[in-house]
């Protein structure tokens, strides 16, 4: 690929090394000699990534309102403890609710920065978050959310030179929250361009989106997009194709932007792990999960994969070995199969969240989970690596689930996939 990561990676070993855990090395390229491996053969390539999340503050900043030298050493920190894990990629979520965490001409500065949205934090954190990640060795994919607006229903709420302010037929309320409107054609635009602009600006490793397209549903509430489809569903069969047909045009389109904006940035989603149960289709996985992405958030993730409109996936496989409804054991053969004969890479989103919290019951309660599983995925020669939800996880290391997977799995830190 010759990008800066990969090359930075390389060159900075020695400062990368003094980063990590003691004794840790870096392995080299594949090809390379004297480094890491057994018996002097490099490591594999793999995907070691965290996601870093910064709505509501979930891991950073740790609160809105800090100085910018107090964010910025914040950030670095993430940065530095995904090195001492061993990581190799940071997947750092830069418009997580219609915003931005750099200097955006399409959308306000994020809330989640200085507690007002649309006020200049003084700094660019995702400018910095590039340069920093390339330092160390990282990746750094950004992160974004296409269609969400806010996490309340209120537009006066939201910076009086918001684009969903200033165009309020885009926007619908729903379950609690403010969405823009898949089926607008000025809106899918509108986020494109919003979105390309941080592809434009920065050396972005990757561009990033999770499981959020139209939303999960809401008991007893309906998402209020009729008229929205009576202008712009003719010749479709019924919403539920027009819908899939939305976020399609969406992933497909966005696929070529980034193609020609900037060479060699990968594309990647990260869906919820259930595509379609088997009782529901054939091809489906051998599960019981409530949501199936096809049906609920319209979202054909099997067909994203198939036509190669993505560059890898990420399904948040988030349940343990044995679990009844969806078995982490019986999802990863699932995938495994999919992406089999196709140029897409699967990594596997993993709970890290999970692990030592009371409420999830017992299997997360023993450390050694999480790293069966990377144990069990193994055996599956199409996955090429994991991505653990999410950073504040990584360092606080609750039960020490995540030093376990170091432990078990990553002697040594090696580069990701090209």
């Amino acid at each position: 690929m010759g990008r800066i990561s990969r090359r930075g990676f390389i060159a900075t070993a020695g400062a990368l090394a003094g980063l990590a855990t003691a004794g840790d090395a870096v392995a080299a390229p594949e090809g390379a000699r004297g480094s890491g491996g057994a018996g002097g053969r490099a490591a594999a390539r793999a995907f070691r990534g965290t996601w870093l999340a910064t709505v509501a503050n979930r891991d950073w900043p740790s609160k809105s309102g800090l100085s910018a030298e107090k964010q910025r050493a914040e950030l670095i920190a993430h940065l530095d403890t995904a090195v001492a894990r061993r990581l190799n990629a940071v997947v750092f979520q830069v418009r997580p609710t219609a915003d931005a965490l750099w200097p955006s001409p399409y959308e306000p500065w994020s809330q989640y920065l200085t507690g007002v949205q649309g006020k200049d934090p003084g700094w660019d954190p995702l400018g910095t978050a590039v340069t920093e990640a390339h330092r160390r060795g990282l990746e750094l994919h950004a992160w974004f959310n296409p269609y969400r607006v806010a996490t309340h229903t209120d537009p006066s709420r939201l910076a009086t030179t918001h684009p969903a302010r200033l165009n309020p037929s885009w926007v619908l309320p729903y379950g609690g929250k403010l969405y823009y409107d898949p089926g607008v054609p000025a809106v899918r635009s509108f986020v494109q361009d919003a979105m390309v602009d941080a592809v434009r600006r920065y050396a972005v490793d990757g561009v990033h989106f999770d499981d959020y397209f139209y939303p999960y549903p809401v008991a007893g509430q309906s998402f209020g997009d009729d008229p929205t489809f009576a202008r712009h569903g003719a010749g479709f069969a019924d919403k539920a194709a027009w819908r899939r047909n939305n976020i399609d045009l969406l992933v497909r389109e966005m696929s070529d932007r980034i193609k020609e904006v900037r060479d060699g940035v990968s594309f990647g989603i990260s869906p919820f792990a259930v595509w379609r149960n088997a009782s529901t289709d054939s091809r489906g996985s051998d599960s019981r999960a409530g949501i199936e992405t096809y049906d609920d958030l319209h979202a054909d993730t099997r067909r994203w994969v198939k036509e190669g409109w993505i560059d890898y996936v990420v399904p948040q496989v988030y349940w343990n070995i044995g679990y009844a409804a969806a078995d982490y054991a019986k999802l990863i053969p699932w995938w495994n199969s999919l992406v089999s004969g196709t140029d897409v890479h699967l990594y596997v989103g993993e709970a890290l969240y999970k692990a030592g919290d009371p409420a999830q019951g017992a299997p997360w309660q023993d450390p050694a989970e999480l790293s069966r599983h990377l144990t069990f995925a193994k055996k599956y020669p199409q996955v090429r690596g994991h991505c653990f939800f999410s950073a504040k996880e990584v360092g606080a290391d609750r039960i020490g689930a995540m030093a376990r997977v170091v432990a078990d799995h990553y002697p040594t830190r090696v580069l990701p996939p090209t």
